[in-house]
């Protein structure tokens, strides 16, 4: 029997506690996401204290934030010779699907995570042939991973289902449950979590304090609790 039986938050439900986030920036200076060093260790130590085990730090590479693989890396390495706790560090990026993509996926220059890419589109808009890009990823020997797909207003649930189904993962923003990033979107990862299309979670932690309130303070339903056990546990 499952140990949910009433509404909880996500700190309060363990979930985290021996979690992975998969998506975060937390990498000081690089993007729109953490700014200093002393930030990011703040941060770090709220991830052990949550009980988080992993973290994969993935900071935008995208045409207005050219980030390369070795200005991340050197980036990293300091921050991994700053922090001396419990919490395992790794690096990959958020790679957005643009222009700049297209000639870096060519020249091998992108930081996946293991098999996977985690990639992203706008909000709003696919970029020209999504499908093929896809594709192409694929081509390389990378799994394509789909940074939080509830935000992606230009698709709908056959969409969801046949992206997914043609091998491309689903990153869950746990966040999105708790009304973070408004009804709409929370509804859309309603489905995708019943439908069973994703494969990953992350925090897509750009502040510390958003973040904390929304697994601390709100409440999710036992339902969904029982569905991001089966993903996360």
């Amino acid at each position: 029997m499952w140990p949910f039986s009433r509404k909880q938050s996500l700190l309060g439900s363990g979930l985290l506690r021996g979690a992975t986030d998969w998506h975060c920036h937390i990498l000081p200076g690089v993007d729109d996401g953490v700014r200093t060093m002393e930030e990011a260790l703040e941060v770090l130590a709220w991830y052990a204290e949550a009980g988080f085990r992993e973290v994969w730090l993935t900071p935008h590479v995208m045409e207005d934030v050219p980030n390369t693989p070795a200005f991340l890396r050197e980036r990293f390495d300091e921050l991994k010779a700053a922090y001396r706790g419990p919490v395992a560090l790794h690096l990959a990026a958020e790679h957005m699907l643009d222009n700049l993509f297209d000639e870096r996926l060519a020249a091998g220059e992108l930081l996946p995570m293991g098999e996977s890419l985690l990639v992203e589109t706008s909000f709003f808009n696919p970029p020209m042939d999504l499908r093929g890009i896809l594709g192409r990823i694929r081509e390389h020997g990378w799994q394509p991973l789909l940074a939080h797909p509830e935000r992606y207003l230009y698709m709908d649930e056959n969409d969801y289902r046949d992206i997914h189904a043609s091998g491309v993962a689903f990153q869950l923003n746990l966040p999105t449950l708790t009304g973070l990033y408004g009804p709409e979107a929370r509804r859309r990862a309603r489905f995708l979590l019943r439908e069973g299309f994703y494969d990953r979670s992350g925090t897509d932690l750009h502040r510390l304090k958003p973040i904390r309130s929304a697994v601390s303070d709100r409440v999710l339903p036992s339902d969904t609790v029982l569905r991001l056990k089966q993903l996360m546990g």
